[in-house]
């Protein structure tokens, strides 16, 4: 861990535990009060601390955000888990849960599949939106000007021949997306690799998150994994009524 960085995380510990001046966080961390204003100014301006009239800082608004975040993931995570391994003994595939969060799409969950292949996502790292089934359904999931401007900032990096290469293209397959309910990665991001994935949504419309199936090209075909898309559907389905 970095110096800064481990610094700043002792900085939010000691705010956990209540309102702090300029020089009591640098006592508490034994650096220069310097060091220590460099660091509140940009966690204040990323809203992580906030200061009082006062000048005492206190723990930020962003917090609230990324707890709220935390805290729901956890309970799709919890929900969603035996319904995840149903699919995935069903299947014998590699399953993922994501979630949408700040921008982003981060992969929350995985099932590796029961065969001797393996894919390089891992939990905790963003899924590409351009070209994952699970980036697909949650950018299509998003409201139409928070989405345009996901359009517009994405980098639409090209992993295969398939990945889609800027916003129109990207744009019209989002339309298919939210009028059928579902979303592929056509071999769009790992060159063998087939995947469909579909959204959790709960009682009011809103998606909670994603599941996804992917499967090698050697084990099944396209037309093969779409055969699956019945049981990925029942699934996110029954995922809902239970987080509901």
């Amino acid at each position: 861990m970095s110096q800064s960085l481990g610094r700043a995380l002792q900085i939010l510990v000691s705010l956990g535990e209540g309102d702090r001046s300029l020089d009591q966080l640098a006592t508490e961390l034994d650096v220069h009060k310097t060091t220590v204003l460099r660091l509140l100014r940009t966690m204040e301006a990323e809203r992580f601390v906030r200061r009082d009239e006062a000048h005492r800082y206190r723990l930020g608004s962003r917090l609230f955000a990324l707890a709220d975040t935390a805290r729901e993931q956890h309970v799709v995570r919890a929900v969603a888990a035996p319904h995840l391994q149903r699919l995935n003994q069903r299947t014998g595939q590699t399953v993922h849960l994501a979630t949408y969060e700040n921008g982003q799409v981060v992969y929350i969950d995985k099932l590796d599949s029961v065969q001797s292949v393996r894919m390089y996502s891992q939990v905790g790292v963003p899924a590409a939106l351009h070209c994952t089934a699970v980036g697909k359904v949650l950018l299509a999931a998003q409201p139409e000007r928070q989405r345009e401007a996901l359009l517009a900032s994405i980098e639409y990096r090209r992993f295969t021949p398939n990945t889609i290469a800027g916003p129109d293209e990207l744009r019209a397959e989002l339309d298919r997306v939210r009028a059928q309910g579902w979303a592929q990665d056509r071999a769009e991001h790992e060159s063998f690799i087939n995947c469909i994935g579909a959204p959790i949504t709960e009682r009011s419309g809103r998606v909670l998150g994603a599941v996804s199936v992917s499967v090698p090209d050697l084990l099944l075909s396209y037309d093969q994994v779409l055969d699956l898309l019945p049981e990925l559907l029942a699934t996110t389905a029954a995922i809902a009524v239970d987080y509901n």
